[in-house]
């Protein structure tokens, strides 16, 4: 959780959503708090305190939802092994599309809340999952969006109590830069000196307009939504880029 805006990281999601998702799927949790622009280090060492404090407690594995990357799947195992523990991969090298359409038929409900602009236009973020999405994604986006090509908000299935309700918040374009070198990313450093992405700020609250895999163009902002990541400006900051730091 980035503290200083006080949203998931990377998704850009609202600190009150989160909890309401948590508490819909009716499971324990606890957030880690990060600050602002945290460099590689200071995460792991967050991470490294958290992980110690779960293994005291009785804790033997960690779960992921990673599929198919390789160095990352090496780099969270290398971390956990400092601590005997073990990591858990249960979609490991399934087929993302097939997956995805399970996901549909399950009955799960999601929309997209952070696009990478270099993928996907600013008209998929604040789309809802659903088969016409599936249809409408470029032959170079993984379906899962694995290669942190999208993120989401899965907001309804067969295991929540309830369903969270939201409203459709403006659309804000960011670009951060990439990691200058290789201690602050835990795998690959990408060719291109930045990253844009368009994010969905969703709102706690009954929806005020009927959901649908294509959002009114009218929501289409470029400027700054209310306790939204800035732009980065002035020299890059020593830090990895948003969707290269595993998820917490």
């Amino acid at each position: 959780m980035n503290a200083y805006y006080d949203r998931v990281s990377m998704h850009g999601l609202r600190r009150e959503l989160y909890k309401q998702q948590v508490d819909a799927l009716g499971i324990s949790y606890s957030t880690i708090e990060l600050s602002e622009q945290p460099s590689m280090a200071e995460y792991e060492r967050i991470m490294k305190d958290t992980v110690s404090d779960l293994q005291g407690k009785g804790f033997e594995c960690s779960a992921f939802g990673d599929i198919f990357l390789e160095d990352l799947r090496v780099y969270r195992e290398r971390q956990l092994a400092t601590f005997n523990i073990k990591g858990i991969f249960p979609l490991w090298k399934k087929n993302t599309r097939d997956l995805l359409n399970e996901f549909i038929e399950l009955g799960f409900k999601a929309i997209l809340v952070c696009i990478k602009s270099d993928l996907l236009d600013a008209s998929f973020a604040g789309r809802i999952i659903d088969n016409d999405f599936i249809k409408d994604l470029p032959s170079n986006v993984d379906p899962c969006g694995e290669n942190g090509e999208f993120h989401t908000f899965c907001f309804d299935g067969p295991i929540f109590k309830n369903r969270v309700d939201f409203i459709l918040g403006e659309k804000t374009y960011r670009e951060y830069k990439s990691p200058q070198i290789k201690e602050d990313s835990c795998f690959t450093i990408p060719e291109k000196d930045s990253v844009g992405f368009w994010f969905c700020d969703i709102l706690p609250g009954s929806a005020s307009l009927k959901l649908s895999s294509s959002p009114p163009e009218a929501m289409l902002s470029s400027k700054p939504a209310k306790n939204c990541p800035q732009p980065l400006k002035g020299p890059p900051p020593k830090i990895s880029t948003p969707d290269q730091r595993p998820s917490s």
